[in-house]
């Protein structure tokens, strides 16, 4: 595809106010322009996030200078390039992770912040690994320092980032330990290599934790439930144990027995992704192509795909994540 093959038009899905999933509205915008050391890709699927659904409610803008557009994350075919990219060229099939914009047919990436498609993956499963695998490694094995023979306890084990942490944990040699709300979403976990699926309806996790770990607990917990989870975590928790805060889904505020932090010597820390520069995505897009992506490539770890919606149907795929009954990843196809 040459500049002229480029339309000028594109058609995106935009949040047309704060509100619930019809709120999301095709519409007809210009097509970016991609500055320094930019890309511009023809997407041919986005994921969807649950940032994107705290987005469209409004508890959750774009960083500055990103598109008002949601959607972290795409696949698709690079189509024009901005001064001082290096790395790609026209032609070149990548997936990539975006502050914003994936929702639409064009989309703009600084070019260390794509990778390359893996071999033999399909586009919507190159779309379904940005998001979660930056998160995961970044939140587990940089930030919780996950080693090997260490026990992970992953909650919300049957999400998107739940279903990459299991396989990525379990990769490294990590025994992981998930919740889930359901026996067909324990099921699910177990099948990917959890150790331990506890459902959270009907088992109380920190006892479940304390006897699948013989009363070591959890070295490290990854978290996006928050609540009343925060203090369950100190006493499912392992002596030098880490927790690691992604979101917030039961809410922020909680009481906790904060003397479990002194005593275990626990480190409890968290991030957002979003907002962190370019080059700090780029370090992390660099060690996964070198430490994760051999095994995408083997397809000894792949993407667990729940539905697969049209763009304009965007309000359908959050009515699917906000039931909550999903497992792995929801992606729009764009093509």
């Amino acid at each position: 595809m040459t500049r002229e093959d480029i339309p000028e038009m594109m058609t995106a899905v935009a949040i047309s106010e704060p509100g619930g999933p019809m709120v999301l509205k095709p519409e007809e915008r210009p097509v970016p322009q991609p500055g320094e050391g930019e890309i511009l890709i023809k997407v041919k699927a986005a994921g969807v996030n649950r940032p994107d659904v705290a987005q469209r409610k409004g508890i959750y803008p774009p960083p500055p200078g990103a598109s008002d557009l949601p959607g972290l994350e795409v696949a698709g075919e690079v189509v024009a390039l901005g001064e001082g990219v290096k790395r790609w060229r026209v032609g070149d099939t990548v997936t990539a992770l975006t502050p914003g914009g994936g929702y639409a047919q064009y989309c703009l990436v600084h070019e260390s912040n794509a990778l390359p498609i893996p071999y033999g993956f399909t586009f919507t499963e190159a779309a379904a690994l940005p998001e979660t695998f930056f998160t995961v490694w970044h939140n587990v094995f940089q930030r919780g320092g996950l080693r090997e023979g260490e026990t992970l306890l992953v909650h919300g084990g049957s999400s998107g980032i739940g279903t990459t942490a299991i396989q990525l944990g379990t990769a490294f040699g990590a025994k992981v330990i998930v919740t889930a709300g359901s026996p067909e979403k324990c099921e699910a976990c177990l099948k990917l290599g959890a150790a331990r699926a506890i459902n959270y309806r009907t088992e109380d996790f920190v006892l479940a934790v304390k006897e699948a770990t013989e009363g070591h607990g959890a070295d490290v917990i990854l978290d996006m439930v928050g609540g009343d989870y925060i203090g369950r975590n100190y006493v499912a928790a392992a002596m030098d144990g880490r927790i690691v805060q992604i979101s917030f889904l039961t809410g922020s505020v909680a009481q906790a027995d904060f003397s479990k932090l002194m005593v275990k010597r626990l480190t409890h820390t968290g991030s957002t992704l979003r907002p962190r520069s370019v080059a700090f995505k780029g370090q992390i897009a660099s060690e996964l192509e070198a430490r994760v992506w051999p095994l995408l490539a083997a397809r000894k770890i792949v993407p667990v795909m729940d539905t697969i919606f049209p763009l304009r149907e965007a309000w359908r795929a959050h009515e699917r994540m906000e039931e909550s009954a999903h497992i792995g990843k929801i992606v729009l196809d764009v093509a």
